[in-house]
């Protein structure tokens, strides 16, 4: 039975949802407002999720997405995709802070808990048709877009490479004839500054181009109670993207984006949340382990304030972050007279570097200290075809994805007396064959028939990090070398029911597929034995899905609901067990862990409530199970009910929000437009043994904008998690001896945040 709080929490949440519908029900609801956020969240979202020639309407759709527009996204002040990882259900969008700009993304309780960039992501991340091949460098600053997706899993069959939870589709503002230009600047009351632009509009006859700069100076947020630094946490990122489209005949157009950018940050902003002094037994013998609080004051740290409810840190290490990126995206199209089509061809570079230094026994000692370095380079190249024969709509295509990753990291522990690096290097290659066809039975339904042969190759070299082979300019030697494919066919039937012109009823059953691979951060010693555990190599995952959803518009539009029930199965859960370890800190163990059922379900609603006023409200509810252990999770050295009756990590069970947006008509003078949102997510495991947890958290968010009767300008003011809840990329559990009893890694992300911005289009 749930807590007083929060049964309370949801009787106000059915009353909400009550109150909606009755007032709904009454008809008492006028023609929408002809201009402001009211109209702009109620527009209809194009997408490319079936990537049709033409991009269609999202409620006509048969997948559950929750997409936004470009205006869309600046009504809700988006700087990231971070910002978004609440406001949809059964959707985290979150940095995993072990590494800055790393995704730690999770969909319908699929994600990864780890920054090794040999790690394939669940959850895909596709900016312009480019997948980007790993997780670093992804939570990235965001603006002038067109739109964002973010598909429901899993997506093996038109996106293909591994996106067993879902895929994040990304794409920026394409250049056009017209002449446009826009300036945002924006500051909060930390000096989180940012000052962006773009520029778009004819260069020649058939030539436009479009501009886009972006600078962020954050002064950081967080106190430093070890270095008195109050203004822990800051970086520096800027990003420039010019953007071609040459219109080469009447049929045939060729689009280049491009784009570089940079960070320089400061290290991980984590804190250590030991409670109690232990005896703890080591190599040299037992050991008194000291709590995280008395390790503070031991150095000259009183008073800092370790627990959840606290964003005071005690790191002697501020450490730094510096990614940089370029890249470059053609896409051509040209249409045929063959199905009255269109062929599309989408070459994409990619590279990415990165190196910082992380505090992760996040204390004011050098107990385990962190340098890493990832050098990334990717190239891919995808054609499709996307036509239609009589009554049968054709997508099909080829795909092909090749990269090249080398990760080294270093090890200080040990008070700084001990020095071990390790890491490793991956050739990887992918190519995929896919087609779906929708065929219209009749006028109402219609089957879609699809498949998708994808097939992997991996080539790894390992240096355990214990055997200190490495420098971070390289390493000498290798005590693992590797080489493995995996091929999968991922088939999907579905059926799509057109109940009436604003009714649609779908369902599907498809499967997904997640290749195999390495871990290059093999850490862990085996005390039986004094040495590293022997690399791993991980075998490919599978699942299967059904899908039973429904998207209706009631009340001529004024209200839309879209939802959707599932039901997965997952066959040897790839996952990445953080445990703590003595000798080197942390091992993280990547293997096939279990088969796991996960189901659940979500709804997204928005609704006209009067000509001024939109109510926004989703839920989702999901809930997993092991099927089947494969080995021993919580450590105890025994596989037993004990394993199966864990909770699989990162699944939150509920998740729900409600908002409200209001357009204030000042006549002549403008108008104001008033935005808040309240939303909710469980608390969940972040461990697989399931001593890490995420915490309970209620996000409320808020923003007050006003526009002149021209339009030419938007002042907002705006605040951020205005309930100061402290909120985790993650809690990995360290041993003892660096902070007794519950010692912990957990990186923290920023707590109450208030700005004004200024957006000014002409």
């Amino acid at each position: 039975m749930g807590s007083p709080s929060r049964l309370k929490q949801h009787t106000a949440l059915l009353s909400a949802c009550s109150v909606a519908t009755l007032w709904l029900a009454s008809g008492a609801i006028p023609s929408f407002a002809a201009e402001g956020s009211v109209s702009t969240l109620m527009e209809e979202v194009q997408v490319t999720a079936r990537k049709r020639a033409d991009a269609e309407i999202l409620q006509e759709v048969p997948v559950a997405a929750t997409a936004y527009s470009g205006d869309q996204l600046e009504a809700l002040h988006t700087k990231d995709l971070q910002s978004l990882s609440f406001k949809m259900p059964n959707v985290q969008l979150e940095d995993v802070g072990t590494v800055k700009n790393t995704a730690n993304f999770t969909v319908r309780g699929l994600g990864i808990n780890s920054s090794i960039p040999s790690i394939d992501p669940t959850v895909g991340v596709f900016v312009d048709g480019m997948y980007l091949g790993v997780n670093a460098g992804v939570v990235t600053d965001l603006f002038d877009l067109e739109g964002i997706e973010v598909l429901r899993g899993p997506q093996g069959l038109l996106f293909g490479r591994n996106v067993t939870g879902g895929a994040v589709v990304i794409k920026t503002a394409r250049p056009t004839e017209e002449f446009s230009s826009r300036v945002k600047v924006s500051v909060t009351d930390n000096l989180d500054t940012v000052t962006a632009g773009s520029i778009n509009g004819a260069i020649a006859d058939s030539v436009n181009g479009r501009l886009t700069v972006y600078y962020n100076d954050d002064r950081g947020w967080f106190e430093n109670v070890a270095t008195g630094n109050d203004n822990a946490g800051a970086s520096d990122s800027w990003f420039i993207r010019p953007s071609f489209s040459i219109q080469l005949d009447e049929t045939a157009e060729l689009l280049v984006r491009m784009e570089h950018g940079r960070m320089d940050s400061d290290g991980v902003v984590a804190q250590n949340r030991g409670y109690e002094s232990t005896m703890v037994q080591t190599l040299e013998g037992p050991q008194f382990a000291p709590s995280a609080p008395i390790f503070a004051a031991a150095f000259g740290v009183d008073d800092w304030d370790n627990g959840k409810d606290s964003f005071e840190v005690a790191q002697d290490e501020e450490g730094y972050q510096k990614d940089e990126w370029s890249q470059i995206i053609t896409e051509f199209n040209k249409d045929v007279a063959f199905g009255d089509g269109t062929i599309t061809n989408i070459l994409a570079w990619r590279e990415y570097e990165a190196r910082g230094i992380g505090d992760i026994d996040s204390l004011p000692v050098t107990l385990f200290h962190a340098d890493s370095s990832v050098d990334q380079s990717q190239l891919s190249n995808e054609l499709r075809y996307a036509g239609r024969f009589g009554r049968t709509a054709l997508t099909t295509g080829v795909y092909w994805f090749s990269q090249d990753i080398t990760y080294l990291e270093n090890r200080l522990l040990e008070f700084g007396q001990t020095s071990i690096t390790g890491g490793g290097e991956q050739d990887h290659s992918t190519y995929g064959i896919f087609a779906q066809a929708d065929i219209d039975l009749n006028e109402a339904w219609v089957l879609t028939l699809g498949g998708r042969y994808s097939s992997e190759e991996k080539d790894a070299k390992i240096a355990s990090i214990p055997l200190n082979f490495c420098t971070l300019d390289g390493c000498a030697a290798y005590d693992f070398e590797d080489s493995q494919s995996w091929n999968a066919f991922t088939p999907k039937v579905g059926l799509q029911w057109t109940v009436s012109e604003d009714t649609q009823l779908y369902t599907f059953w498809t499967k997904g597929f997640r290749s195999g691979g390495y871990n290059f951060r093999n850490a862990g010693i085996n005390p039986s034995t004094g040495r590293p555990y022997t690399p791993q190599v991980t075998d490919q995952e599978e699942q299967s899905s059904f899908e039973i959803g429904a998207k209706v518009d009631w009340l001529d539009g004024r209200l839309r609901t879209n939802m959707a029930v599932f039901h997965n199965t997952i066959d040897d859960m790839q996952r990445e067990e953080n445990l703590p370890d003595p000798f080197t800190g942390v091992a993280q163990i990547i293997r096939n862990t279990a088969d796991a059922t996960i189901r659940g379900a979500e709804l997204e609603a928005m609704a006209v409530l009067t000509e001024n006023l939109l109510f926004t409200f989703n839920v989702g509810y999901v809930d997993g199970d092991y099927d089947k252990v494969l080995g021993d999770l919580n450590g105890d050295g025994v596989v037993d009910g004990t394993d199966l009756g864990l909770e699989i990590p990162r699944l939150a069970p509920w998740t729900y929000g409600v908002g409200f947006v209001h357009d204030l008509q000042l006549g002549t003078y403008g108008s104001l437009t008033s935005r808040v949102n309240f939303n909710h997510r469980d608390a969940a495991p972040y461990t697989d043994d399931n001593r890490g947890m995420l915490s309970e958290v209620d996000m409320l968010d808020f923003s007050i904008g006003y526009t002149p009767d021209s339009g030419s300008f938007t002042v907002s003011m705006f605040g951020k998690n205005m309930l100061d809840e402290v909120t985790e990329g993650n809690n990995t559990q360290l041993p003892p001896i660096m902070g007794g009893v519950g010692a912990s890694f957990t990186p923290l992300n920023k707590g109450r945040v208030m700005g004004l911005e200024l957006l000014y289009e002409f």
